[in-house]
């Protein structure tokens, strides 16, 4: 299954740049990376990234993480992934920029049926 995280711009070149990070600052406050799943990350973009230009869409294989991924229980009483470890560039998948159009980011088609 895979699982998502955005970053803005400067924490992906970070990511790139040093091969492993702790994540964006509400990562490191809270002591883990903050994943969605298909059917959250949506949501997650117009919760925390309102308006935000230059983002970019991370995909992991939630199976590749092991032990360090837990499923806890938060926004709307739903399982989020947490990664409790820093994330790794080897443990991305893919990435590719998440425009803003009309307000809205923009996921890329068919992203629900592609992470199971």
């Amino acid at each position: 299954m895979m699982i998502f995280k955005i970053f803005r711009s400067d924490e992906w070149s970070d990511l790139r740049a040093k091969g492993a990070t702790a994540g964006a600052p509400i990562d490191v406050s809270d002591g883990y990376v903050h994943f969605s799943t298909a059917t959250q990350a949506a949501e997650t973009a117009a919760k925390h990234f309102a308006g935000a230009e230059g983002l970019m869409l991370l995909a992991v294989d939630a199976d590749r993480l092991g032990d360090d991924l837990k499923w806890e229980i938060s926004r709307g009483d739903q399982l989020f992934p947490h990664l409790y470890r820093d994330l790794r560039l080897e443990d991305v998948v893919w990435a590719q920029p998440l425009p803003l159009k009309d307000g809205v980011h923009q996921f890329p088609a068919g992203l629900e049926e592609a992470s199971a």
